[in-house]
């Protein structure tokens, strides 16, 4: 569930990014049902491969969802990998040349590796704060949100059964150029995935009163359903790759 939307577009100024932190997404779309069981061994064997990378900081191997991402359903096509590095350089130096994802790129139908510069955080993810944000007193377009919360498994019915009123209100987002549904575990970690070119439909989407999504948000809260909950904000620095599903993409 998307959180926090204070912030607003910067005025154009430069963003620099050579000495912040790095965050990686790289996604792996596979096709066959050889690539798709090998892919999901993947999550057990090339986990140790990725931690012992040069310089990783944080590392988390995740699953995607199915139809707008807010489905309880895996998606046994599409697996992602998310990391932090010390720089924008780190973090592509390790994912263009090291073994493990080039790997990955050699087995998968289609890649996609977007690289984001976290300017907020909130929270707290496997008891760590894994970003390190820019100050800056703005947030430049375009803009990346990622949530996570670890579902209290008493309380996993009820935040499933919100989600198709969140999911319905999706497809008509003019501004959202992206959105996955993601989880380390299906069903009780849950991560999302956005990239917004405006602020104001970030927010309108996220916190508009009586909306399905600031409505689940309060239920989330008042009544204690996530053990561990984050929300980080990034700016897009860098994409390398392609996602067929994803047009808008393009405006990036």
């Amino acid at each position: 569930m998307l959180d926090a939307t204070d912030g607003r577009p910067g005025d154009g100024a430069p963003f620099g990014v050579g000495t912040a932190q790095a965050v990686s997404l790289s996604l792996f779309r596979f096709d066959t049902l050889y690539e798709k069981h090998w892919a999901l061994w993947q999550m057990l064997l090339s986990r140790w491969k990725l931690k012992a990378l040069p310089d990783i900081q944080f590392m988390k191997m995740v699953g995607a969802g199915t139809r707008e991402g807010f489905y309880p359903y895996p998606n046994f096509g599409v697996y992602g990998v998310l990391a932090a590095w010390p720089s924008l350089a780190h973090a592509q130096a390790q994912v263009e040349g090291a073994a493990v994802f080039r790997n990955y790129r050699r087995h998968a139908a289609e890649a996609l590796t977007l690289y984001l510069t976290p300017v907020r955080a909130k929270g707290r993810w496997s008891g760590r704060e894994p970003f390190a944000p820019v100050e800056t007193p703005e947030t430049p377009l375009p803009v990346a949100a990622i949530t996570r919360a670890t579902i209290r498994p008493r309380h996993a019915l009820s935040f499933w059964r919100r989600t198709p009123a969140i999911r319905a209100e999706i497809p008509d987002q003019p501004h959202l150029l992206f959105k996955l549904g993601m989880a380390e575990f299906p069903w009780v970690n849950q991560i999302t995935f956005t990239i917004w070119d405006d602020l104001d439909a970030m927010g309108a989407f996220a916190y508009r009163p009586g909306g399905p999504h600031s409505e689940a948000i309060h239920a989330a809260r008042s009544n204690g359903w996530f053990a561990e909950e984050l929300y980080a904000r990034f700016k897009v620095v860098g994409k390398d790759g392609a996602w067929s599903d994803a047009p808008r993409l393009s405006a990036i």
